[in-house]
């Protein structure tokens, strides 16, 4: 709907009422696709969220504004910004008018829209909060529902391997990869084809891609291209696809996912085939992160015939590389699910 694209994104401060007992509090209002997302202006997080065709003025032609989320009126938003009042009176317009009038439409077109709406219900509206919902949840939580999970792929994998010197060897290479405090390198024992990553910057690998002999070149380009995945599409994502539209919903209005909502989750993060990497994306990591890329090729390919341009586009096909581990650390690392 026209109306509704050109209020994406506007953005405004109200004051928010939670119960008519309640204090009210000064909330940020986001205008998004097709909702109203109330904030805390300190913190980032959602306190609730409206869906806009729902929306009701409550004392018309008054200012400041009163609208609620539904008939009871129960939860009210007070607004005073003319630019916010005028997009939600102008989409609210817009829905009412859109709403079949007695006797103008025939059979046929009332199931036409309602099929549309049904399908917009179905696969667009749910997709738009998920990513909308990703792109406010802060890093702590992200952190937290990286950790979460974690847990679950445990289950299938078992915990990751914490041989002390191993665990200070991982650090050391995540930190030579992508920089102090910017991701986390974990080695899992089994049920791990060769590696993964998880929201919170957790790269997982395979004990398989640190045992072998040739050095940690290996193991730095698959966590440099899980890395790069990651980068281009929000993991967060696909962790909300599986949680569901009503844990989503949750997290998005309380700041957290109940219980249960990312069983079964390892099953399909552990069985679904990755994401391909543009060759020239992957470059580019290898050659800002210092790495080789051709050990990494040749273990996708040992023929070389299907990443041929990741060997001859090599940062360091001619040239010695930086080291990315020290002996000893590598030694450790190799060692690091001995424990």
């Amino acid at each position: 709907m026209t109306a509704l694209r050109k209020y994406q994104k506007l953005e405004g401060m109200g004051l928010w009422r939670e119960a008519p007992e309640a204090q009210r509090r000064e909330v940020v209002v986001a205008f998004g696709d097709a909702s109203l997302i109330l904030s805390d202006p300190r913190t980032g997080v959602a306190l609730s969220h409206w869906s806009l065709p729902a929306v009701m003025r409550l004392n018309p032609a008054e200012t400041p504004a009163i609208y609620a989320p539904d008939l009871s009126g129960d939860e009210t938003l007070e607004l005073d910004d003319p630019t916010l009042m005028g997009a939600i009176e102008t989409v609210r317009g817009a829905l009412a008018a859109a709403r079949p009038k007695p006797g103008r439409l025939r059979s046929g077109g009332v199931v036409a829209v309602v099929l549309v709406l049904s399908a917009l219900a179905v696969f667009w509206l749910p997709d738009a909060l998920v990513r909308q919902t990703a792109e406010m949840v802060p890093d702590s939580k992200r952190t937290e529902i990286g950790r979460q999970a974690l847990s679950e792929v445990t289950r299938v994998t078992g915990m990751p391997c914490a041989d002390p010197l191993g665990l200070r060897a991982a650090s050391h290479l995540s930190d030579r990869l992508f920089g102090p405090g910017r991701g986390q390198i974990l080695i899992l024992r089994d049920g791990l084809r060769p590696a993964s990553h998880l929201p919170g910057g957790l790269i997982l690998l395979s004990r398989d891609l640190v045992e072998a002999p040739d050095g940690p070149q290996i193991a730095a380009g698959y966590a440099l291209a899980e890395q790069v995945r990651a980068q281009m599409q929000d993991p967060l994502v696909s962790v909300l696809h599986h949680a569901g539209l009503l844990a989503t919903l949750r997290l998005l209005t309380s700041g957290t996912l109940p219980a249960g909502s990312l069983d079964g989750y390892a099953e399909t993060k552990l069985t679904r085939t990755p994401e391909p990497v543009p060759d020239q994306t992957l470059l580019a990591a290898f050659t800002e992160a210092k790495v080789p890329s051709g050990p990494y090729a040749l273990a996708l390919d040992p023929t070389g015939a299907t990443v041929r341009p990741l060997i001859d586009g090599d940062p360091f096909r001619a040239t010695l590389a930086p080291p990315l581990l020290s002996d000893e650390d590598w030694v450790s690392l190799q060692a690091i699910c001995q424990a």
